[in-house]
């Protein structure tokens, strides 16, 4: 059986024999009985499988190394130890052995760093398993969310001929002999006939299915091509992007409160073993401001309200704040708490924000709206489209893109377009914030940075 199950229901298996599969964690051998540290990554938790000399293989027994795989049938009891309770072995039989350079010993804490280098062994260590548990319960609450609110997945194209964001930062697709080619490239003899690139964001495409089914939602890898080594940038990660029709702003605002308030808490929920953990050996008060942000009251102000703010501050900056720019973290930083939890800023400066954004009557703001939570900065990022087919083409003009190239996205604009809005959330972000490991190479099971693609 699963030792999640045993554990789970510890009190109805008293006094009864198991049998469990899984690895030895640690291994504590004496001259007439010995101690398993025993996990079958089921749950955090472990179970300590006490055995003696009347095992018929108990020579053998002790001299089995950690790592190694074992079959053990035993009888569960109430322990004299520190742990509750735990097995006393009749059976134990060795499946998969371990030789003793297993990189994973039980003496001292490997680093982080270590750890990266053998990212194939890290979800047997305490605190893999933890994140890796989380990632998959907070990837299964994202999912539960929007099915239960009739929202239709959408798996946006992973590779693109669009550029969503403009920044041009992306990675190229081509069977083109690319260690040959000499002069101006032809991509009339490329494989799709024409350049194309990993994608850097499934919105632009989720909002053609917003706009037959109203709800709609991506969650699947996106590609950054940045030479960027800092502990939140990676050039594989994924995102969240849900879009909404008939949906504007407030509205918007609305759907990511109740959305990151559902996620967290259903985590909260389902993985209270890993969250202590974390609380414990990674961000003291973990569990608190995850719970506080579940009650929050999230507060709505305007970015030149927010710029004002900082201004009015007896604080001196690192960086300025101005009207008509971006905050930095500091900023971010300072705002949640002085509104002492999470802040939506909203209508930012069109100047700074990405083209296809709802411009506000004022000519100079966009209905753009960015989430800070405490401890975190910026979490999600959203807007209300901008619905208007000549608006839409006046501003592409004056950013000088191709809009023609576009015509499919702008042309929903003329065949029935409406009111729509959506948001965006990097998946790895939120498991920063749930986690407290506070670098995204930690969170992604195989992360993909400059210079790094390993397995």
């Amino acid at each position: 059986m699963d030792l999640r199950d045993l554990l789970k229901n510890i009190e109805d298996y008293i006094d009864k024999d198991v049998t469990l599969e899984g690895w030895i964690r640690n291994h504590r051998d004496q001259k007439t009985f010995g101690f398993i540290d025993f996990s079958d990554g089921t749950i955090q938790e472990h179970l300590q499988i006490v055995y003696t000399d009347s095992l018929a293989n108990f020579k053998e027994i002790q001299k089995v190394l950690i790592g190694c795989a074992i079959r053990v049938v035993g009888t569960i009891v109430k322990s004299n130890g520190k742990q509750d309770y735990e097995m006393q072995a009749k059976e134990i039989e060795v499946v998969g052995e371990c030789p003793d350079d297993y990189p994973l010993q039980a003496k001292g804490r490997p680093t982080r760093e270590f750890l990266r280098e053998i990212a194939y062994l890290r979800p047997r260590t305490n605190l893999f398993q933890a994140v890796f548990r989380v990632r998959s319960v907070a990837a299964y609450a994202i999912h539960k969310y929007f099915q239960d609110r009739g929202y239709v997945y959408f798996h946006a194209p992973i590779i693109t001929a669009s550029d969503c964001e403009g920044a041009g930062e992306m990675f190229q697709v081509t069977t083109l002999p690319i260690d040959k080619i000499k002069g101006e490239v032809d991509y009339k003899k490329d494989f799709f006939g024409k350049m194309a690139n990993l994608t850097v964001s499934g919105q632009l495409e989720a909002e053609t299915f917003a706009l037959a089914y109203k709800k709609t939602y991506t969650f699947g890898p996106t590609f950054r091509a940045e030479n960027s080594n800092t502990k939140t940038h990676a050039s594989e990660f994924w995102m969240i992007e849900p879009e909404i029709a008939f949906c504007d702003l407030e509205k918007d605002m609305d759907i990511m409160e109740e959305m990151l308030k559902y996620v967290v808490k259903y985590v909260l929920d389902n993985c209270s073993l890993e969250i202590n953990f974390f609380d414990s050996f990674v961000e003291k008060g973990l569990r608190d401001k995850l719970e506080r942000l579940v009650t929050s009251k999230f507060v709505r102000i305007d970015h030149e309200e927010v710029i004002k703010i900082l201004k009015e501050a007896n604080i001196k900056w690192e960086f300025e704040p101005e009207y008509g720019e971006d905050i930095a973290k500091e900023h971010e930083k300072y705002i949640t708490e002085y509104f002492k939890g999470p802040v939506f800023i909203k209508n930012w400066p069109k100047d700074i924000k990405a083209f296809y954004m709802k411009q506000n009557e004022d000519g100079k703001t966009v209905a753009a709206v960015d989430l800070e939570v405490p401890g975190a900065g910026e979490l999600m990022g959203g807007s209300q489209r901008e619905d208007d087919y000549n608006k839409l083409i006046k501003r592409m003009e004056e950013l000088k893109m191709d809009y023609k190239a576009m015509d499919w996205y702008l042309n929903l604009r003329k065949y029935g377009g409406t009111v729509h809005s959506g948001f965006g959330m990097g998946f790895e972000r939120l498991l920063i914030y749930l986690t407290g490991v506070d670098n995204i190479r930690d969170v992604i099971p195989y992360p993909r940075t400059p210079g790094n693609c390993e397995y």
